[in-house]
Formats: structure tokens, sequence, C-alpha cells
């Protein structure tokens, strides 16, 4: 019986953080409430806050969630490092297409990044979760970057250097979708970033 009661919970969760990412994703965060996201997961109030205290904590989760997976995508794609050594560009841009350039999920973040940063409490929430990815990032990409024969010399810029260009060049990709050449300067930028923050092994 306990078994089942978890799986079941963990069904209902997943079930509301499914109906979350589309009602933030129409309704805008601001505007969605509790009710909106159990109409359409199928559940009820009761159900809801069984499980999350509130939008916030159900937005955080969700991005948990999205960071957890994206993560993953990038381990996968800088895999293809061990079978290919000699194309990093190729490891490089198929690392940058697994991480998220998605319209409804950058609207629903940037929404929820302006609500926390009207709230102190939440900001710092925010800006923690923000360190623990980046702290997850940043030693699958060093890694990769050693088994190119090249050592980071300072991770923290390096991490901070990663998240201004991929934020600047989402709202790019995101307003000119159709345009190639945009896609191509975003993986151009990261790899300019990598070689900036990072020296070859004989000479580190």
């Amino acid at each position: 019986m306990p078994g089942t009661v978890t799986k079941r919970r963990a069904r209902t969760r997943q079930r509301l953080l499914e109906a979350a990412f589309d009602v933030f994703a129409e309704e805008g965060f601001g505007r969605s409430t509790v009710e909106q996201v159990c109409e359409r997961a199928g559940f009820t109030r009761g159900a809801f806050y069984s499980n999350f205290s509130s939008l916030d904590e159900l937005f955080l989760a969700l991005w948990e969630e999205r960071s957890a997976r994206m993560l993953d995508d990038v381990r996968a794609a800088l895999g293809r490092l061990e079978t290919d050594p000699d194309d990093p560009e190729a490891a490089v841009r198929a690392a940058v297409d697994a991480t998220p350039v998605d319209d409804a999920w950058y609207r629903i973040t940037a929404e929820f990044t302006a609500h926390a940063l009207r709230n102190p409490g939440l900001r710092r929430v925010m800006a923690a979760r923000e360190e623990a990815i980046r702290e997850a990032v940043l030693p699958v990409l060093v890694a990769a970057l050693e088994q190119l024969g090249r050592r980071v010399t300072d991770r923290r810029a390096l991490g901070d250097a990663l998240v201004a260009v991929h934020d600047g060049t989402a709202v790019q990709v995101l307003l000119q979708p159709d345009d190639a050449a945009v896609r191509d300067r975003r993986h151009a930028l990261f790899m300019n970033v990598l070689t900036a923050y990072s020296t070859p092994l004989e000479s580190a």
C-alpha cells in the first residue's frame, strides 16, 4: 500500500507540473491561479496543496525538473567527444542544441523572474537555484574541455559568461526563429567563450 500511494502521488505531482506549464504559458504566470492548474490537471485544490504550498513552489519544482533534463541532455551530447574527439565544434554544437531555447518556457521564466525580483526571499531562492544549476553543469563542461586538451582557468567566470551568452542569444533565436545565421552565431559565441576561459594543458 505505501508503494502504491507513493506512485499515485508521483503521478499526481507530474500531472500538476505538466498542467502548470500549459497554464503558465497560455495565461502568464502572474495571471495564473491554483484553480486553473487544478482544472487543467483534473484535480481538486486539495490534491494541489498536498503537493505544493503555492504556485511559486510549483514553478520552482517545474524549473528543477527541466534543469535536470537539460543537464542529462548536455551530458549525452558531450558524450560524443569520446567517439569523435577530433571534432570539438560538433560536440559543442550538440551541447548548445541540448540547452532549451523554447518560446513558451522563456516567457514563463521571464515572467517568474520579474515576479521574483519584487520578492527578496524568492529572489534569494532563485539565485541559489541558478548557482546550483551552474555548479552541476560546470564539471561536465570542464571534463569535456580536458578531453580536448584544455584547462579552465576560472570556473566561476566561465559559468557566468556561459549564462550571459545563453540568455542573450536565446532572445535573438526566439525573435528570429527562421534565421539559421542567428543560431550559427549562438554556437560560435559559446565556442569563443569556452576558448577564452580555458588554456591549452601544456601551457596551463
